[in-house]
């Protein structure tokens, strides 16, 4: 193993057992030092971003990365203040699940403890960095971080800034760790540290999460990339449909609850798909649809069967018509990344039927797929949105950085 990240191990090591003495007044303490150092580091950091985004320019970066990279002074403070609403949450660590007593007279209980030490690799979004570590902080455990190359300065800039945080609240700073290394050899041995690390979370690309699952020999939570559709249904109110649809696409495309896809009922293409296409060409965004679209709107790009299954984080968007919900659903279940869904209807039974039969962490009835994330869901700054079913699903937030163990008081007693 590389030298370095022995070394990075051997601290998380210790500094896990640190942070199992932290109370919950400690951690919240230093939480909130931290938010107030990173104001105060404002200056640094965005200096750093800058030449993080001139290096990103100059290596044509999709304009969409360039806004997940990019930082502001007002961006800074929704980090900031994202810490702070960690904190504010309440612990999870030691929350008593269960306890009963047992005929020979031991009570066994079940206790919330945290995970232990989690890595994180994640791409170029500098906020990951100081949510990732205030939510592990706060669930009680050490993280090593493995940003990507695009953002090292401004990862560098955060991860400094929190670090002097913790050690002026008298914390062993090694309770978050940043590999500053942007040699991708380094990220195939971090993903083999399971000596060291219990849980490993990557976020980013299909690409990193699909490397990630093939190369690790730590257990993994794949936070997936999201093809979110929405499917208008024939009894939708058009309004509201084209409302959600710009919103799900245009308010910002660069994230995974983005809409990617539209699915429409065949009956209504006559009358929606002209009033929803103007509407989203006046923003920009280009439309890739099937055969049946094009002959409503001749003006249309046609779809390729690979847009149906893209994830674009771009002005692009595909349409599929359907006949019925069932052809909707299994469009959708085909073709999804398991992220979120949502269906336009005034029908209860449709909206019913959408929510029990597609496969999906997140299934929404006239909502925009905007929502999957754990600030709207009240859990705080979550560090991913899970696409698998073990052990977390959705938004991951404070309790989903944790497990379980059994307590058992006895008084002597020993097996016959």
């Amino acid at each position: 193993m590389n030298e370095i990240l022995e070394q990075m191990g051997k601290k998380a090591d210790i500094a896990k057992q640190d942070m199992i003495r932290l109370n919950t007044n400690q951690k919240n303490h230093a939480l909130k030092l931290a938010a107030a150092a990173l104001m105060a580091a404002a200056a640094e950091i965005l200096d750093a971003n800058q030449t993080d985004v001139e290096n990103g320019r100059k290596n044509g970066m999709k304009k969409s990365l360039i806004d997940r990279l990019s930082l502001t002074e007002d961006r800074i403070k929704d980090m900031a203040d994202g810490i702070l609403n960690v904190a504010a949450l309440q612990d999870p660590i030691g929350e008593v699940l269960d306890m009963s007593k047992r005929p020979n007279g031991m009570i066994i209980g079940k206790r919330r403890v945290p995970l232990g030490v989690i890595g994180m690799i994640y791409e170029a979004r500098p906020n990951v960095t100081s949510d990732a570590f205030a939510l592990c902080f706060k669930s009680g455990n050490t993280v090593i971080l493995k940003g990507g190359s695009d953002a090292i300065h401004s990862n560098c800039a955060i991860v400094k800034a929190v670090r002097g945080a913790l050690e002026t609240a008298g914390i062993n700073p090694d309770c978050v760790q940043l590999i500053e290394s942007t040699d991708r050899s380094v990220t195939a041995e971090f993903m083999k540290m399971n000596k060291y690390i219990d849980l490993l979370i990557p976020r980013g690309s299909a690409g990193l999460i699909k490397a990630t699952l093939e190369n690790s020999t730590i257990p993994v939570i794949e936070t997936g990339t999201g093809n979110c559709h929405v499917y208008v249904d024939k009894n939708a109110d058009f309004d509201m449909a084209v409302k959600i649809i710009v919103n799900a696409k245009t308010q910002r495309i660069s994230v995974c609850n983005t809409c990617e896809s539209l699915v429409i009922h065949k009956s209504i293409l006559p009358e929606f798909l002209p009033m929803l296409t103007t509407t989203l060409q006046e923003r920009g965004v280009e439309i890739r649809a099937d055969k049946e679209c094009i002959a409503v709107c001749p003006e249309l790009k046609e779809a390729s069967e690979e847009d149906f299954y893209t994830e674009y984080l771009d002005y692009i968007i595909s349409i599929k018509t359907v006949g019925s919900i069932d052809e909707a659903i299994a469009h959708i279940n085909k073709h999804n990344t398991k992220h979120s869904e949502t269906i336009v209807t005034k029908d209860y039974h449709n909206a019913n039927k959408f929510l029990d039969e597609v496969d999906a962490a997140c299934v929404y009835v006239n909502a925009s797929t905007r929502f999957t994330d754990g600030n709207e869901f009240g859990f705080g700054a979550e560090i991913g949105i899970s696409t698998q079913k073990l052990h977390a699903r959705g938004p991951m937030g404070l309790r989903e950085l944790t497990t379980c163990k059994y307590v058992i008081y006895g008084d002597g007693q020993i097996r016959e």
